[in-house]
């Protein structure tokens, strides 16, 4: 089982989900922490390689930006509520430079 890594404030930003919203996002982490595919995801290809996105519907719209494609470690890069139907810039390039901080 690989471990998690949390990059820049993605463990805080996650704890601060609704109680609902935070055990989704413990079963889909830890699901692909056992090399299994997350319930509800999508590629994040303007990321970077192998970037997803978790979605989770619980007391509003969460997501977590991860990568699972290094041999060490998932990579926890962003975690946040989806307050529009796209994905904001802010958080897009959030995502995109934490993604180059682990050598993406």
């Amino acid at each position: 089982m690989k471990p998690l890594s949390f990059i820049g404030s993605s463990l805080d930003d996650l704890r601060n989900f609704p109680n609902e919203a935070r055990k989704a996002a413990g079963f889909e982490l830890y699901s692909i922490q056992c090399g299994l595919e997350p319930n509800d995801w999508k590629p994040m290809t303007n990321i970077g390689r192998g970037v997803r996105e978790i979605r989770i519907h619980a007391l509003g719209e969460w997501r977590i930006i991860y990568v699972a494609k290094f041999e060490d470690a998932v990579y926890v890069l962003h975690s946040f509520q989806k307050k529009s139907q796209k994905t904001s810039e802010h958080d897009i390039e959030l995502a995109r430079k934490r993604y180059k901080q682990i050598g993406g």
